[in-house]
């Protein structure tokens, strides 16, 4: 087959590197728009980093292993309030900088046959006609999905709060929560290592607090300096560090998650955050995305049809998607009304926090639900009651969903 991949991240790199490894008679390119090494973007992490490479392709789980930086558990807490620490039962994981995991896939590629074009802005409509199947893996902005929207079904929702990827040298060894009441209201960030000098720190707040410190109008130098004094104490004197594309305008952002009925028009199938996004605060774009390239690779191995094989990608991935957006959206939804569950000790709030994925918390006193379930953590019987029903409520949601 004649493939091209529009888009050079995660997704369409390992998606060709999937390809190649099946049939070296596959002729195979990707077009990165952004020249080599520029990416935007600062460490991306999963407990299941290396799981989409261990089986399907060691010697990229190899390389990623040698230089992926290990988290081990989490930390919650309110500056002021204490923090908890969770160990075992919160997990251990992988994370690694984006750049580093662009490069290492972009080399696998080429040492597979795949040409690896950047600097190169292309609309996958155009290729359509020129090869067999185009991936469409360039991301939030997808050219194609805007282009075909109606006929993919696409849906694009933005979410209420203000959020903004930062970069910092202060090193996380375990992802950190960390709220800070100021007089316009709730920050707070999610802060993980990717490296031995580096880490992620995402800082989120409402509309309300994000106007309100007037951080809707300060510049870069003003914005950087109050976000490191509102976290000076977990910074440590460390300084926040920002990538800034448009000069002088901090990239504050508001999610916005989507979803699409269909992931193909033609031969040209979606992937990647060009098919869904998830919120940031479960972590999982990046290893959806890449479940998404085997997921497709897959498909075409199974089917000398080409529309069956992209027939049966969309709806597998659809259904494993619309789990992890359906788990994003509450815990989405719990951040947006996080002063509800502020109240009470540092344990408590940790344990909230925990769940904020459950379908149930919203619709509950905080207060209630964190007794429910400590109840269930001590009762065998209660805990055995409360699978059953979370267990119909997702085969009710796969039902629904199936398509």
């Amino acid at each position: 087959m004649k493939i091209a991949c529009v888009g050079g991240g995660p997704a369409g790199l390992y998606f060709a590197v999937q390809m190649a490894r099946r049939d070296d008679r596959h002729e195979i390119t990707v077009y990165e728009r952004n020249p080599a090494g520029v990416t935007y973007g600062w460490g991306v992490g999963s407990s299941e980093l290396l799981a989409p490479f261990a089986t399907q392709d060691p010697p990229t789980a190899e390389r990623l292993a040698a230089d992926a930086f290990v988290w081990s558990g989490e930390l919650v807490g309110r500056q002021g309030r204490g923090a908890v620490e969770r160990g075992g039962d919160a997990g251990d994981g992988y994370c690694i900088g984006r750049q580093r995991l662009i490069d290492i896939l972009a080399d696998r590629a080429r040492e597979l046959g795949v040409r690896v074009e950047n600097d190169c802005e292309i609309d996958p409509s155009v290729l359509a006609g020129q090869v067999d199947l185009v991936v469409a893996s360039d991301g939030l902005q997808s050219r194609f999905r805007q282009q075909h929207a109606a006929e993919l079904g696409a849906e694009v929702t933005t979410g209420r709060n203000r959020y903004i990827w930062l970069g910092t040298t202060k090193v996380f060894h375990r992802f950190t929560f960390s709220f800070v009441e100021t007089p316009a209201g709730w920050l707070w960030c999610h802060a993980y290592g990717y490296g031995e000098e580096r880490s992620t720190f995402i800082v989120e707040c409402s509309p309300e607090t994000w106007r309100g410190l007037g951080l809707d109008s300060l510049g870069v130098d003003e914005t950087l300096k109050l976000l490191e004094d509102a976290f000076a104490e977990l910074l440590e004197g460390h300084p926040l560090l920002v990538q800034v594309r448009d000069e002088g305008v901090m990239p504050w952002l508001n999610f916005r998650t989507v979803r699409c009925d269909r992931w193909h028009v033609g031969n040209v199938a979606l992937m990647g955050d060009a098919a869904h996004t998830t919120h940031f605060s479960i972590g999982s774009g990046t290893l959806l995305a890449l479940d998404d390239a085997i997921g497709l690779a897959d498909a075409v191995d199974r089917h000398t049809d080409l529309s069956d094989a992209l027939e049966e990608y969309g709806a597998t991935r659809r259904a494993a998607v619309r789990l992890a957006q359906r788990e994003a959206s509450y815990s989405a939804r719990w951040l947006e009304d996080v002063a509800r569950y502020m109240p009470g000790d540092a344990r408590r709030f940790a344990e909230l926090h925990r769940w904020r994925r459950s379908p149930f918390l919203a619709h509950m006193p905080p207060a209630a639900y964190y007794l429910l379930r400590r109840s269930l953590d001590e009762s065998r019987l209660l805990r055995s009651a409360w699978r059953r029903v979370t267990s119909l409520r997702r085969s009710r949601f796969l039902r629904r969903n199936a398509r």
